[in-house]
């Protein structure tokens, strides 16, 4: 995983022309980043090739389903030009193993989702974000998600998969730090709308990336 600035744009916008306008602007400033349902519906799978030729892709559809759905949900990503992809590890084992499979035939990587950043998630996901970590290490997965808007889940999670990589969304508008995400255990931060929708997205990048450094 390229971990240079250890900054990850999410590009949830809806305007294929803006999302390679910002990936354009931001390219120099990010490792990665990570487009999902929103813009791949607004713009067609075309799009992640496009913003592909500009930076780094992580294609988060956050994959669900049985294994060969998404086997083919996986194949379809990665062909489309993505270097990574996000999946839910709650499906089990052997679908998430499916994505880890196809992912290693492109060398691509593979993250599991064991805590989304939102409150909701503490309801069923928190209880369960251990197992969850457990089973994706078994998998082989090249990372996992895990919360910036909860440093002391992203600590434990770190304590259960060792040294794959932990990228962290929920920094800024949802409320996560940075900092205390990275002292946490964090790898690489996710940051979407205070970049995308900032007035000046360079001036808001630049700033997280003085806390990051």
């Amino acid at each position: 995983m390229i971990r240079n600035s250890r900054l990850i744009l999410a590009l949830d916008v809806l305007d294929r022309e803006k999302a390679l306008d910002l990936a354009t602007l931001l390219k120099d400033r990010i490792d990665y980043v990570k487009i999902g349902y929103p813009l791949i519906l607004a713009a067609g799978l075309s799009v992640v090739g496009e913003i592909a030729s500009i930076a780094p892709v992580i294609a988060d559809l956050k994959i669900a389903d049985i294994p060969n759905t998404n086997t083919l949900i996986c194949e379809q990503v990665l062909e489309a030009g993505a270097a990574g992809i996000i999946a839910h590890a709650f499906v089990g084992k052997d679908s998430l193993s499916a994505c880890v499979d196809v992912a290693r035939e492109g060398g691509a990587l593979v993250f599991a989702v064991t805590e989304m950043s939102h409150p909701g998630a503490e309801e069923l996901m928190g209880p369960a974000a251990e197992r969850l970590a457990r089973m994706a290490a078994d998998c082989t997965v090249d990372g996992v998600v895990a919360p910036a808007t909860r440093p002391e889940r992203i600590r434990l999670i770190r304590s259960i998969v060792g040294d794959r990589a932990i990228i962290s969304p929920g920094v800024g508008v949802q409320g996560g730090s940075p900092s205390a995400a990275l002292k946490a255990g964090a790898d690489s931060l996710i940051v979407g709308r205070s970049i995308t929708e900032s007035p000046n997205p360079a001036a808001s990048a630049d700033a997280i990336l003085r806390e990051i450094r």
